[in-house]
This record gives C-alpha cells, sequence and structure tokens, in this order.
C-alpha cells in the first residue's frame, strides 16, 4: 500500500447499491482498497463479524447519505454508530438533497461532501476530495464564468455510472414504480451480483410460486437500476410464441425493423443487434416454457431478467428460488401500510398468511377499508377462499384466490390429473415440507391418486406439474404448499371428495408410523 493508498469501507442503504457500486469503483481507480459488502461479502456470512472486522481495519469509512440510510430498520445505523464509537474516521457522502431534520443529531454537526445534482465528473472530484481532504490550489485559478472544454475518454462498458434521480433510459417501455415496493434487500444485492457475473449476456431466472414478487423484484431492479443502462424494455412473455412480436417493437423503437419483413425476421435482426450493444436489460416477465424462451434469448454484453412460476431453467440460465417474505421484511411492509398496527398483531398476521407478499398485501387493502383485525382473522380461518378473493392490489393481475384457481384449472386442462389429486390431498396434510417417502409408502393405499400405483415414476410425474404451475415448492427428498393455497383448495373442495382423501391422509400416517391415526394415543 502506498502513502497515499487507503483501506476504505463503503456504507450504504440497499436501495442505494447503484451508488454504492459507483463510488466503490471510482475510489478503486484512485488506488484506494476498499471493501463493499456485495463485492466481498458472501451469503452466509456473519454481517456483524464482517461489519467489525472491515471497520477495525479500515483507514475510513464512506457513508452514503440519504433518506434510505437514515431508516432506522436498517443495519447501516449499527455501521455508523460503530464507526463514531470507535472514534474512526467517517466521511459522509450526500448522494441527495437532505435536511437537518432528515439526519440523526449524533451526526449533523460533522462535515459532509454533496455529490446530488453535479455531473459525473465534478461528482467525482467531490468524492475523491472528501477522502483524501481538500487541497490548496498550486497554480492561478480560473476565472468562474469561463467555459471549459473536456476531452472526452473512451467510453468504459463495465464502470457503473453515476446514478441520476432524474430521467430514464432513452429507450425504456417499464411501468411506473411501485411506491409501496418494501424488503427484499438482501434478494435485490444477489440479483445485481449475479447479472454483472459476466462481460457477455448474463440471462438470471427468477423463479416461485404465483404471489410471492417476483414482478415486483424485477419492476424494482429496472428503476433502481434504470441508470446504469441505455436500454431497458419489459416483455410480458407468458404466450412465447409472441416473443417475436415484442422484439419487432422494440426493433422498431431502434429503427432497425423493416416495415415488408415479418415479425421473426425483425425479431433476429435484433438478436443480431443486441450481440454488440452495450448496456441493455430485457425482462422476460412470467415466461412458463423454457424451452420455447431459449432459442430467443439474446447473446451480447447486456443482461436478462426471466420471472417465472417454473423452475425447471437449468442449462439456461442462473436461477434464483424466491421465497416468501423473511418475518422481518412482513412486518415492516405491514407496519408501513397499517397505521396504528403493533409488531404483536403484525407477526400474527404474518403468521397467518405465511408470509406471502401478495396476501400481505391483499390483507392490508381490507383492514386499511374498516375490518378489524380479529374479525379478519376468523374470517382467514372459516372462510379463505371468499376473504383472499376481495383485492385492490394495482400491481397483481388477479387476487390470490384467483391465481391459485387458474392456475389449477390450467394444470388440470393440461391433463395432469395425478398432479392436481396430489395437490389436493397436500392441501389437507400441514403446510410444512412433506417428506415424498411418506406418499411413495403409501402408494398403494391412496385411492384418491389416479393411475398406476406400481408406476415407479408416479410421483416425479405428479411433483413436476405442480412446480411448474407455481402451486408447490420441490426439494430432493420433499415437496410444500403454502399454507393459504392450501386452505384455498380445501374449501374448494366438496364433502364428497374431502371424505375419500381424509382416507387417503390416513393411509398416509398409518404408513408412517403403523400405530392408530385415530387413536388420541397415537
Amino acid at each position: 500500500m502506498t502513502d497515499t493508498t487507503q483501506r476504505i469501507f463503503l456504507s450504504y442503504a440497499g436501495p442505494d447499491q447503484a451508488w454504492a457500486e459507483w463510488a466503490g469503483w471510482q475510489l478503486q481507480q484512485a488506488g484506494h482498497q476498499v471493501e463493499l459488502d456485495r463485492w466481498h461479502w458472501r451469503t452466509g456470512d456473519d454481517f456483524v463479524q464482517k461489519m467489525n472486522l472491515a471497520l477495525g481495519k479500515a483507514d475510513a469509512m464512506v457513508a452514503l447519505f440519504s433518506r434510505h440510510y437514515f431508516d432506522p430498520k436498517r443495519w447501516t445505523r449499527e455501521e455508523w454508530s460503530a464507526a463514531v464509537a470507535l472514534r474512526g474516521r467517517l466521511v459522509p457522502v450526500a448522494i441527495e438533497l437532505l435536511t437537518d431534520d432528515d439526519i440523526p443529531a449524533l451526526l449533523a454537526g460533522i462535515l459532509r461532501t454533496d455529490v446530488h445534482g453535479l455531473d459525473e465528473t465534478a461528482a467525482t472530484a467531490a468524492l475523491l476530495e472528501a477522502v483524501h481532504g481538500p487541497v490548496p490550489p498550486t497554480g492561478p485559478v480560473g476565472f468562474p464564468g469561463a467555459a471549459s472544454a473536456d476531452t472526452p475518454a473512451a467510453p468504459d462498458v463495465q464502470r457503473p455510472r453515476l446514478p441520476s434521480s432524474v430521467g430514464l433510459p432513452e429507450v425504456w417501455n417499464v411501468r411506473r414504480r411501485n411506491p409501496d415496493f418494501s424488503g427484499r434487500e438482501a434478494v435485490m444485492g444477489q440479483l445485481r451480483t449475479g447479472l454483472l457475473s459476466g462481460r457477455q449476456a448474463v440471462v438470471q431466472a427468477l423463479h416461485g410460486m404465483g404471489g410471492i414478487g417476483k414482478t415486483q423484484i424485477a419492476l424494482e431492479y429496472a428503476h433502481r437500476f434504470a441508470s446504469q443502462y441505455d436500454l431497458v424494455w419489459w416483455v410480458d412473455a407468458e404466450q412465447a410464441d409472441q416473443l417475436p412480436v415484442r422484439y419487432t417493437e422494440l426493433a422498431d423503437r431502434l429503427g432497425i425493423a423493416k416495415s415488408d419483413a415479418g415479425s421473426e425476421p425483425n425479431a433476429r435482426a435484433l438478436l443480431q443487434h443486441l450481440r454488440t450493444r452495450h448496456r441493455w436489460l430485457l425482462v422476460l416477465d412470467n415466461a412458463e416454457h423454457p424451452d420455447q424462451i431459449e432459442p430467443w434469448l439474446p447473446e451480447g454484453p447486456g443482461h436478462v431478467l426471466i420471472t417465472s412460476r417454473n423452475p425447471d431453467w437449468h442449462g439456461i440460465a442462473h436461477q434464483s428460488d424466491l421465497d416468501v417474505f423473511t418475518r422481518t421484511d412482513s412486518l415492516a411492509y405491514l407496519k408501513g401500510r397499517i397505521s396504528g398496527m403493533t409488531t404483536e398483531h403484525a407477526d400474527l398476521l404474518a403468521q397467518d398468511l405465511g408470509d406471502l407478499p401478495l396476501a400481505l398485501a391483499q390483507a392490508s387493502g381490507v383492514l386499511r377499508s374498516g375490518m378489524t383485525l380479529d374479525r379478519y382473522r376468523r374470517l382467514l380461518t372459516t372462510d379463505t377462499a371468499r376473504l383472499l378473493q376481495e383485492s385492490d392490489v394495482r400491481d397483481h393481475p388477479a387476487p390470490l384466490a384467483a391465481t391459485v384457481g387458474i392456475a389449477v384449472t390450467r394444470l388440470a386442462d393440461d391433463g395432469h390429473a395425478d398432479a392436481v389429486a396430489l395437490l389436493r390431498l397436500g392441501a389437507f396434510l400441514g403446510p410444512e415440507p412433506i417428506p415424498t417417502a411418506w406418499l411413495e409408502t403409501a402408494r398403494p393405499r391412496l385411492a384418491t391418486i389416479p393411475g398406476d400405483p406400481d408406476d415407479p415414476m408416479w410421483l416425479r410425474n405428479a411433483l413436476q406439474p405442480l412446480g411448474r404451475f407455481g402451486l408447490a415448492r420441490t426439494d430432493y427428498d420433499t415437496f410444500q404448499i403454502h399454507r393459504l393455497t392450501q386452505a384455498i383448495l380445501r374449501t374448494r373442495t366438496g364433502p364428497d371428495p374431502v371424505a375419500a382423501i381424509r382416507d387417503d391422509v390416513t393411509a398416509v400416517l398409518a404408513a408412517v408410523d403403523p400405530g392408530d391415526p385415530r387413536s388420541p394415543a397415537d
């Protein structure tokens, strides 16, 4: 390390990650050693331990001040508090306009550098001066009114850009940002890191059950990192055969479409164009058929983000299996949407709803309209499907009950009677992961499952469509159905099928434990 090189720990809030990448890159280019969690910390690392180690060896902590940074629910509070307590060098850099009321009293007297509103050259100079300290001029100072002509440098397509709070990419068709988006900071960080993992086209697939928030994460990513792209294009990819038409729309926007050519030649021309174009993001939303999507995936130095219920993207895309909210995210969401809700009540409701984002959003709407929490929780037990049919969630096309119903209907229409039967059986078991060995053992006694009980592939053939339609989460030796999906299915099952299914549940439990499952002693 040289005399001018410093070890810098970069502290920032998750929504400001684009700023952190830009600042980290600039500091590295200036010769400093930068520690940035998204660049250097791995999933599973102990955050507090890594933070303390980073602060202990850092010469300075550069803190990117913003309203997000001072949100009391964020870990950034621990970072700047530790820096102050250790009497380390804190370098505050404001990335948005802040008032004195936005900044904690403990930090109010520390001089800070503002980089918001500056062009990139001025912002870079301000950042480096904040770290190095001011340097008096050694020569004549130019007249303030004189214009200067800078020689433009060759573009570096890997270099993070200075984020901007105004303006969007010139080529952009993404709908408005969801102002109620919250949580998912770890997922956003992993997604950004994954998309930056290579120089050629990186394809990332977010998959998970309906209502888990895949589209909302893709939407937030597009807006949060819009400054890093010149082209961002959103494609409804549910009908894969319509991709050439959607691609032709983008080709027309870029001025490369030929009016006398069909959609497929124009789509091929777009793919060829993207091979040599830099800084583009293509979002393929609700893509359900990997084999039909793969031929239309672009190559070149850009990013493709896929959202899907289908988990079978092996060999096509880097995969991110999206789970429900963490309980912390659920509590923050509910308390932010419902005025006066206590942590205890939010925790009870999140437990009842299984931390499913769409269900939390629907519940928030109902509770804000005047229904009491106690009544809502009672109805959730006695009339789940009816309650979850009510929705004012603008960014989701259907309420949760309808989403489940549509998926089950499609499953049946595609000829997966065994999968539908297994789904209904699973709805009457617990919401925890169900060992597949239980079903394999009990298969000869299961009257509601159609097909040959001696077929060794029956369970695979039944589970695969459940995963593809986002109705169950399948792992190595278990599968799991969300508690709300189970409740909706139970309320929509008639009395005669229920009796037969309960007999099969008894058979499953008896196969696992040969005692009498009807006896309280067992």
